[in-house]
């Protein structure tokens, strides 16, 4: 018999489908298996310290979702699945053509997650977040609810993260949270810096908010300490905002030491950090986070778009301090009111049941897959790029201009975007951002991949693209 105690305060549903709900969460993550037999009713009831009645209707309840059966002088059993019959009317229902061909290729893109087993899963979360779906529909409080949050801390402590719940809140999104701490932190006119090579969505908040944004020079480990220094000595900058792993587009990770030389500066300074860190969930081993070298200076970005899925629109975010928090919920409140309560359900259920962990073991081993693609077939040192993750940067030779080599990948089915959109000061180097995640297949990413490498080796009249 599996000594099996079920967690109640892990479900808001009513005790005894909570009962139910807690069955299906522990055979997902593992803690039961099928075959094992539950503890029998009276004393599930006695250890709980609930009614008899109660504890019977939770079993009854799982029974009907096909996760348990029951043999009379036998007890009851795990058996697996969920209501077959709910699960077989989601799972035939065919993809509308008119959303599957929704893709913005000019986006950074984790590949898509194409397992069955896998969709199924999802699918099945999907199922179970619509059994509160009222009340998921009404407005909520802003950052989360205490399970959301609980959940929020969770998943944040992988990259070894340990904030209070007062300082975690649940956003829709990273760019609604840029957008809302950048107002607070910097005043029109004032200067922030970044990397000189960034993000572009950066570029495009600083300059909806009238920032001067200061480029640094960077080496191959990423923002140069004394640059930050000279800055901060000439600019008196508001703030940083680094992308410190796996940074979009030139894939550079800031090794330890490195961020620790810049958050010494920051100290010395007096400079708010702003981490994105958008793709720190994607290494299995990453340096740790800013937030945990300088945890009273630096707001931490944990956004879900790239380790789940960009559709979902959250991010947790970690502030500094609760008295700094409370202007970031003001803003936040004024942009955007709350995130989704839909989304935040569904990502805390899948965080609860080992569902996101399994969509990002599927994300690493996929950008995995995809760049030895990409290393069989463009020469080594011709582009940058990490093992793990979801673009290359790649810049162009043999006569290419970053213009005219867009135009020659225009159909090619994978994303190319001009360095002009990532460069903050200078003239922008002729070279493009490549994207290899999105839902392209192996065997078409190798087509494109091959298309551009043969245009490469030539120059772009070789190629033949312009008439």
């Amino acid at each position: 018999m599996k000594e099996w105690l079920p967690d109640l305060t892990r479900s808001t549903s009513p005790r005894y489908m909570a009962i139910a709900d807690l069955i299906e969460m522990d055979l997902r993550s593992g803690v039961l298996v099928v075959g094992d037999r539950l503890p029998p009713q009276r004393d599930l009831a006695k250890r709980l310290n609930m009614d008899f009645t109660t504890v019977a209707r939770g079993y009854v309840e799982a029974h009907k979702r096909g996760l348990v059966s029951s043999h009379v002088g036998r007890g009851t059993f795990v058996t697996g699945g969920v209501d077959k019959e709910r699960r077989g009317f989601a799972l035939a229902a065919a993809p509308d053509p008119r959303r599957t061909l929704a893709i913005d290729f000019s986006m950074n893109m984790p590949p898509e997650p194409d397992d069955p087993a896998l969709l199924e899963r999802m699918q099945e979360g999907l199922t179970a977040v619509a059994s509160n779906l009222v009340s998921l529909l009404r407005y909520q409080g802003f950052g989360g609810s205490p399970m959301d949050k609980d959940a929020a801390a969770a998943w944040l402590s992988r990259r070894g993260l340990v904030p209070s719940q007062e300082r975690i809140f649940v956003t829709p999104g990273a760019h609604p949270a840029l957008l809302a701490i950048l107002s607070n932190l910097a005043k029109p006119g004032q200067t922030v810096l970044c990397e000189n090579i960034t993000y572009p969505g950066i570029r495009s908040i600083a300059a909806q908010l009238r920032l001067s944004l200061c480029g640094l020079a960077m080496d191959q480990h990423g923002v140069i300490p004394d640059a930050f220094a000279e800055a901060c000595k000439n600019r008196s900058p508001k703030a940083i905002y680094l992308n410190p792993t796996l940074q979009n587009p030139t894939t550079l990770t800031v090794p330890e030491k490195r961020r620790e030389e810049i958050c010494a500066v920051a100290r010395k300074y007096h400079v708010p950090v702003v981490e994105d860190d958008a793709y720190g969930f994607i290494p299995v081993h990453a340096p740790p986070p800013l937030a945990t070298m300088a945890p009273d200076l630096t707001w931490h970005i944990g956004g879900l778009a790239k380790c789940i899925g960009a559709g979902l629109r959250l991010a947790y975010v970690v502030a500094p301090d609760t008295k700094s928090a409370w202007p970031f919920v003001s803003a936040m409140r004024a942009n955007n009111v709350m995130a989704s309560p839909l989304n935040v359900a569904l990502a805390t259920r899948w965080i609860e049941d080992g569902t996101a962990d399994t969509i990002l073991r599927f994300i690493r081993t996929e950008a995995a897959a995809r760049q030895q693609i990409v290393a069989a077939l463009l020469p080594a040192g011709s582009y940058r790029a990490d093992p793990i993750s979801f673009n290359i940067w790649l810049p162009l030779t043999n006569g290419w201009t970053r213009s005219t080599f867009g135009s020659h990948m225009r159909n090619s089915g994978i994303g190319v975007v001009a360095s002009d959109a990532f460069t903050v000061e200078g003239t922008p180097d002729e070279a493009v951002r490549v994207c290899l995640g999105g839902s392209i297949t192996r065997e078409r990413l190798k087509g494109a991949l091959e298309f551009m490498g043969h245009a490469l080796e030539g120059s772009p009249e070789m190629a033949g693209s312009f008439f």
